[in-house]
C-alpha cells in the first residue's frame, strides 16, 4: 500500500484548520478545502495565529513554523483534492451534507485513495456505502483544539479493509496523536459517555439542583476534572452538543441521551458558548461570568 504522503482537509472551521495544521506540522503536503474564499481566510489565519503561539511557547521552530505554512494549500475546488492520499471530512455534524461531499468526491478521486471523516457521532458505514469504496473508508475522530489534544478515534467499520485501518493508525501516529480502536457505533467511544454527562448538568440547572458555577466548582474541585461540564459544553458549543444528543437519542432511544428544554430554548435564542460569545456563561467579559437563564 502506499504511503500517505498527501492528506486533503474538507472543511476549514474549527476542526479542520486544527486538522489541516497537524498533518502539516507533520511533513504532508496538505490542501484544504472550504465553499467560500472567506473562511479559508478564517482557517488559514486561525492555523497561522496557533502556530504563532507554538513558537513563542519554544514548543516550534520558526522555521518549523514556515515550513508548515508552505506546505499547505486552500482552495474552494473539490477537484483539487484529487491527488491526496487521504482525504479527511471536517464539515457540519449533518449526514445529507457529509454524503454530498463523498458522492462528489468518489467521482474525483483515484481508487485507492482513503477516505475519512471526522464526524463525532454519525455512523460511518452510514457514508461508507454512498460510495464504491467502503473498504477504503474509516473514522477519524479528532479531539477539539486540535493541536493540543493527543486522542483521536480511529474507527473501523464492518468493511474497512486491515491496510486501511493500519494506514490510519500510522498516519494519526505520525501526526503526534494516540489511536484508539472504536467500533462504528454512534458516539464512539468518548461521546457515548461525555454526552450524557454534560446533558445531565445541563438537567441539574434547569431542576434547581445547584447553580451553574457549583456544578462546575463540584465536578472539578470534587472528581478532579480539569473544568466543569458547563464550561465544557460552552466550549464545545452547545449547537454541537445538542445535535450530538439528538443523533445518539435517535440511535439509541435512552432518554439520557436526549437534550434537554432548556438546552434546546439556548440553542434556539443563539447561545453557542464560547464561539458566540454567550452560554452558561457570558464571555464577553474576562473572566466569564455565569449567563442569566431566567429559571
Amino acid at each position: 500500500m502506499k504511503a500517505i504522503q498527501k492528506v486533503g482537509v474538507v472543511g476549514t472551521g474549527q476542526m479542520g484548520s486544527g486538522i489541516a495544521q497537524v498533518a502539516a506540522v507533520a511533513g504532508f503536503e496538505v490542501t484544504a478545502r472550504d465553499l467560500h474564499q472567506e473562511q479559508l481566510s478564517i482557517g488559514r489565519k486561525t492555523i497561522e495565529q496557533s502556530l504563532a503561539k507554538f513558537v513563542e511557547k519554544g514548543k516550534l521552530g520558526a522555521d518549523e513554523r514556515d515550513a508548515a505554512l508552505k506546505r499547505l494549500r486552500f482552495t474552494t475546488e473539490l477537484e483539487d483534492l484529487a491527488s491526496a492520499d487521504l482525504i479527511i471530512e471536517a464539515v457540519t455534524e449533518d449526514l445529507e451534507l457529509k454524503n454530498r461531499q463523498w458522492t462528489a468526491l468518489d467521482t474525483i478521486c483515484p481508487v485507492d485513495t482513503i477516505f475519512a471523516s471526522n464526524t463525532s457521532s454519525l455512523s460511518i458505514m452510514a457514508m461508507a456505502t454512498v460510495t464504491g469504496r467502503p473498504e477504503r473508508f474509516i473514522g477519524l475522530h479528532f479531539f477539539n483544539p486540535v493541536p493540543l489534544m493527543p486522542l483521536v478515534e480511529v474507527v473501523r467499520t464492518i468493511s474497512t479493509a486491515r491496510d486501511v485501518l493500519a494506514a490510519a493508525n500510522d498516519f494519526v501516529r505520525r501526526v503526534g496523536k494516540e489511536p484508539i480502536a472504536a467500533k462504528d457505533s454512534a458516539g464512539f467511544i468518548v461521546n457515548r459517555l461525555l454526552v450524557p454527562y454534560m446533558l445531565d448538568a445541563v438537567r441539574a440547572v434547569e431542576q434547581g439542583v445547584a447553580s451553574v458555577p457549583d456544578i462546575d466548582a463540584g465536578m472539578k474541585l470534587g472528581c478532579g476534572h480539569p473544568m466543569g461540564p458547563l464550561t465544557l459544553l460552552d466550549f464545545v458549543g452547545l449547537d454541537t452538543a445538542c445535535k450530538v444528543g439528538e443523533i445518539l437519542y435517535e440511535e439509541f432511544r435512552e432518554a439520557r441521551y436526549a437534550p434537554s428544554p432548556l438546552l434546546k430554548r439556548m440553542v434556539l435564542a443563539g447561545w453557542y458558548g464560547k464561539k458566540s460569545g454567550k452560554g452558561f456563561y457570558d464571555w464577553s467579559v474576562n473572566p466569564p461570568v455565569p449567563s442569566e437563564l431566567g429559571l
